[in-house]
């Protein structure tokens, strides 16, 4: 194992933790930065036993991407949330949609479904025994194959690249 793999079994978690903590303390001092480093390589190497097949990205600016348009999208389905919350309630069409999973890694079926979770009026609810199908609940939802399209093309298309391993 190499000195990088030894110190730095997560290097991406550990430039996130040290990310995190800084937006977290709202400071950027020496100290803040060094007790965010400390946490970012510390955290990873507790933690690694945890891991015992580690995800690889094999594409770090399709992640970035992804990051990005989730972060838009939780921003814009706030707002779409409030105006559904605050409009008359016997508009919405609140449903369970089976969702067909063409990911395989049990980590970006995880990181998919955190996603769908984190994203204002819909919820992952179950996921199935087989790991094919992940049920999902959505606030509003007039079209079901509308959800499950726009889902697979703005979610699990870009996770597929980033997790070469869930290729089917």
């Amino acid at each position: 194992m190499s000195i990088r793999g030894k110190w730095l079994p997560h290097p991406w978690l550990t430039l996130l933790l040290i990310v995190v903590w800084q937006l977290l303390v709202n400071d950027l001092s020496v100290g803040s930065l060094l007790l965010g480093a400390v946490l970012g390589v510390s955290i990873p190497l507790l933690t690694q036993v945890f891991w015992p097949d580690p995800p690889r990205l094999h594409r770090p600016g399709v992640m970035l991407g992804f990051v990005l348009r989730v972060l838009g999208d939780i921003v814009t389905a706030n707002f779409e949330v409030a105006r559904l919350i605050l409009g008359p309630t016997r508009r919405l069409r609140p449903a369970f949609v089976v969702y067909p999973l063409e990911l395989r890694d049990e980590f970006a079926i995880s990181v998919l479904a955190t996603t769908i979770s984190l994203t204002p009026g819909t919820v992952s609810a179950d996921i199935s025994d087989d790991h094919r199908r992940l049920l999902i609940h959505g606030l509003d939802v007039p079209d079901e194959q509308e959800l499950i399209d726009t889902i697979k093309q703005r979610y699990e298309k870009p996770l597929m690249e980033v997790f070469e391993c869930s290729r089917t």
